[in-house]
């Protein structure tokens, strides 16, 4: 896309966004002024309507979360909104279109360029807000929990978090295919609203031991799989929550990088221990994840199955105190980062 075309189609030549001056607290979020990208070959450019907020923004920020080569060193994983330009070799979405999008990075803007293959269009019922909540957590459930994880309709599983963006989007999906599932959340209020959402079972972390719980809940058998953003010395715990056969599924460490555990035990209950990032993983990945969410997932929302939960909606430039709200651990689903006013 050349000036002469952006201009043309009436996109600026510079933007609004939030990058990160050094590593530090949310106060290291500062608004700039950036060029506006140009898709490349099997790119798309969107006018961004919002922009999520995830827990890999906030490692990133702290310096422990790198883009990977070639992406954009803004924060930023997910956005919905316009596409306005399209890069060369493009050809099933239209200027005009609106989509959600997977970033590896960028999406802290007003405008934000993601691959064709890793667009998806906005489920009906939703608005184009709300949308922007989806991509990061539901590539990230459906991957890990249910393929990866291999859950399927009468198991059991625990996800820690629950009143997370990746926990609320856990429970929904469990809910909708059959999966029972128990979360665990740090207050009983957070309980509550995980059982208002579709929670089977909760677990209190603080009053609670949770491999007890999950072993009370199914008759002394264990669950069947284990999503844990946890790590440290949460692993031997979940290990020992776990059914013979069962599988651990990591994606997150915030506890720690290191575990130790009893390798025999592994042996003899036939466990399985996997795990994946997501925003490392070759654009074609993503896009055959883009497709399978799509054609099995996407129509759960149209049945009324699925719904955004969204916890706030910040301004751009207020990205620092979106931070600060999710590092406090009290809210519960999405936060979301709008491009100019919010209401």
């Amino acid at each position: 896309m050349t000036a002469a075309k952006a201009r043309e189609a009436g996109i600026p030549g510079d933007m609004a966004a939030i990058g990160i001056a050094g590593e530090g607290g949310p106060e290291a979020l500062r608004p700039l002024r950036r060029p506006v990208p140009r898709p490349g070959p099997g790119e798309v450019l969107i006018r961004v309507a919002a922009a999520g907020v995830n827990r890999p923004d906030v490692m990133q920020r702290k310096g422990l979360y790198p883009p990977p080569p070639g992406a954009s060193n803004l924060p930023g994983l997910e956005v919905s909104g316009t596409i306005v330009a399209l890069g060369e070799g493009v050809t099933r979405w239209r200027e005009g279109d609106e989509v959600c999008a997977l970033l590896a990075g960028g999406g802290y803007a007003e405008y934000a360029v993601a691959p064709a293959g890793q667009c998806l269009p906005v489920p009906a019922g939703l608005t184009l807000e709300e949308a922007a909540s989806l991509p990061e957590t539901y590539f990230t459930v459906w991957s890990n929990l249910f393929e990866r994880g291999q859950a399927v309709p009468g198991e059991w599983a625990l996800v820690h978090g629950g009143t997370s963006g990746i926990g609320t989007t856990a429970i929904q999906l469990c809910r909708a295919f059959g999966v029972r599932i128990a979360v665990t959340c740090g207050s009983d209020e957070k309980c509550r609203v995980a059982r208002e959402i579709g929670a089977d079972a909760t677990i209190n972390y603080r009053t609670e031991d949770f491999v007890e719980r999950a072993r009370a809940l199914t008759d002394g058998r264990g669950v069947d799989v284990v999503l844990d953003m946890v790590g440290g010395d949460y692993l031997p715990r979940n290990l020992a929550a776990l059914a013979p056969d069962g599988r651990h599924v990591s994606i997150a460490i915030q506890r720690g990088n290191k575990a130790e555990i009893r390798i025999f035990d592994i042996m003899a209950r036939r466990l399985t221990l996997t795990g994946s990032t997501l925003r490392a993983r070759p654009a074609a990945f993503k896009a055959a994840l883009a497709q399978s969410l799509e054609a099995k997932v996407w129509p759960q929302f149209a049945a009324g199955k699925l719904r955004p939960i969204i916890d706030s909606r910040f301004a751009l430039d207020d990205a620092p105190e979106a931070h600060r709200r999710m590092e406090e651990g009290r809210h519960v689903g999405k936060i979301l980062l709008i491009p100019g006013p919010t209401d």
